[in-house]
């Protein structure tokens, strides 16, 4: 084929059938978040540190608001911004000692709530990489 030209033409990218638009989808919705939620504050009463943070006559409201949280900003409904508005995660725990040992602490909790409730491989990257970067941000003192 000297001197000709082979033209190839690539169509637009489409979607395919069913693939999910957002990881609320991915994971099967809100009840995914609320299974997550649940299996993580399992731990977190399990913990030394991380339980007396929150009021024990209200481990079920703290859990609910969690998979809210989750729930929204994962793609869901905004349920949690139209009872509690902006979720201004750092001021929320600012009240809360949370160091280094803390973070580390909600981490594990998180990532065995992670393991119980399984996601997809592709889906559980995306929600650790969230995961750590904010349990990461949240830690307000380095003192022990």
């Amino acid at each position: 084929m000297t001197g000709s030209r082979l033209a190839v033409s690539i169509p637009p990218t489409r979607k395919a059938p069913n693939v999910a638009e957002t990881v609320f989808d991915e994971v099967g919705g809100q009840e995914f978040f609320e299974r997550l939620a649940h299996a993580f504050y399992v731990h977190i009463r399990e913990d030394e540190v991380l339980a007396p943070m929150y009021p024990a006559d209200d481990f079920a409201g703290a859990e609910r608001r969690l998979a809210l949280f989750l729930t929204q900003y994962w793609g869901g409904p905004t349920t949690y911004s139209q009872e509690r508005g902006h979720p201004r995660l750092r001021m929320r725990h600012m009240p809360f000692k949370v160091n280094p040992d803390a973070r580390d602490r909600w981490k594990r909790c998180m990532a065995a709530a992670l393991d119980e409730v399984a996601p997809s491989p592709a889906a559980r990257t995306m929600l650790w990489d969230y995961f750590d970067r904010a349990a990461q941000a949240m830690v307000n003192t380095f003192e022990e």
